[in-house]
């Protein structure tokens, strides 16, 4: 019998053979492509991917996780998330809130009434109950703090792994790599209040959802970050002023370096991504390299990013804008170099070009190929002809001009793909 005669006699049977389908690939070993960004420089960023197989943990739970981490250690490792953890968790995976935490007398009623602005003043809180308050957080600090050392790469398994009530905090770690995760709700049971002899005053919180300070080589990518759960929009107003319960989603801070951020959901929140400490921080000049593509940014009220000091490269994203409360997208602070192309803005008809951008000391923003609600429009030029008089002229030359990255695409096509592609749950 011929060949063909055999495979059509196959066929007929059922028992043609076929190729076994190809396992799945590994993305716990996968490395930062080369030339993806800032965080592509040098070395590049590589994560765990030479974890040997004593390094390779599939966690379910808190518990897990911490050993895993093994305290921030620098042995390359993959940490593969499974389903949903709880950092608000104990020992043994039973649920804690904030009641679990308080000591020392804390209360919160009792808090008000020792620091009203109307009796207190603008003095910094101190005595009884803000020492509570200090033993309180320090409790909640020591299960929801989760520090990620070097050559590291912690990954979600699947279309649906959570970390919830967690703070990240990559702190003087370098070559990371964070993935495929759903990152919510790192919520503060204890706020401070920050008097302000000029002002109102604020409450200020303790948890990023990611935080590196003085971390270098770092690559987030399909990630979800959120308030989910516990949203600040429905937290009560203490002394005229919202109780903030969550600080920043992704903040990049204390010198961090070489950071690539890409194909990620930033959503429902007030300050998205700060990039530099302090106006002070003169220490940053020359770091705070980072690379911004293919991120939805939806109902985010501000710091889109917010940057000081560093050169950042903001390509390719995606912008959604809703709600009342919508400050800015684009901050432009101290020495920054924002070189922005090719990103698209949808916004309700209350929001104008204008108010994308906004600076604070700033001296200068690239833009090109910007997209707002389907239109071209430069922000450059606008924000100039209709900043208010306490914000200075931008120029658009920024020193530099970004080599490391992929292509750049259009407006139109980057904010399809990023509608379609950016979050956790959705690595090709």
């Amino acid at each position: 019998m011929r060949p063909l005669q055999v495979a059509l006699a196959g066929l007929m049977l059922g028992v043609l053979s076929v190729p076994a389908q190809a396992e799945a690939r590994d993305i716990g070993r996968d490395t930062l492509p080369a030339n993806d960004g800032w965080a592509a420089y040098g070395s590049g960023t590589t994560g765990g991917a030479a974890a040997d197989a004593d390094h390779v943990f599939t966690v379910t739970d808190r518990a897990g996780l911490v050993r895993a981490l093994d305290g921030g250690s620098d042995t390359p490792k993959i940490i593969r998330i499974a389903g949903t953890i709880d950092a608000n968790t104990d020992d043994d995976g039973d649920p804690l809130d904030c009641a679990d935490y308080a000591t020392g007398g804390y209360a919160l009623k009792k808090y008000l009434a020792a620091y009203d602005p109307r009796t207190w003043g603008s003095a910094k809180p101190g005595g009884p109950q803000e020492e509570a308050r200090q033993a309180s957080a320090a409790r909640q600090a020591e299960r929801v703090v989760l520090p990620v050392g070097s050559n590291t790469t912690l990954v979600g398994l699947g279309d649906s792994a959570v970390l919830k009530g967690a703070s990240l905090q990559i702190k003087d770690a370098d070559n990371v790599i964070v993935r495929n995760l759903d990152l919510r709700d790192a919520y503060d049971c204890f706020p401070v209040w920050q008097p302000n002899t000029g002002g109102l005053g604020d409450w200020k919180t303790a948890y990023d959802n990611i935080w590196l300070t003085g971390a270098t080589h770092v690559w987030v990518d399909h990630v979800t970050l959120s308030d989910k759960g516990h949203p600040d929009a429905k937290e009560p107003t203490h002394f005229a002023r919202t109780y903030l319960r969550h600080d920043g989603l992704l903040d990049i801070t204390n010198g961090s370096d070489l950071v690539t951020v890409s194909w990620s959901r930033f959503a429902g929140h007030d300050k998205a991504m700060l990039i530099g400490n302090g106006d002070t921080a003169t220490s940053d000049r020359g770091r705070l390299r980072v690379t911004l593509h293919h991120n939805a940014f939806e109902s985010v009220v501000q710091r889109a990013p917010r940057v000081r000091f560093g050169q950042v490269h903001v390509y390719n994203n995606r912008y959604d804008i809703t709600g009342d409360d919508h400050r800015y997208s684009l901050g432009v602070s101290t020495e920054s170099r924002i070189y922005a192309e090719n990103n698209a803005f949808h916004a309700p008809g209350h929001v104008e070009v204008a108010d994308l951008v906004k600076s604070w000391n700033g001296s200068a923003l690239h833009q090109s190929g910007t997209v707002f609600n389907g239109f071209p429009v430069d922000l450059l030029s606008i924000h100039n002809a209709y900043n208010s008089g306490s914000e200075r002229d931008l120029t658009a030359d920024v020193g530099w001009t970004p080599a490391l990255h992929g292509p750049v695409d259009s407006a139109r096509a980057a904010d399809r793909a990023v509608a379609r592609g950016a979050g956790a749950g959705r690595i090709p």
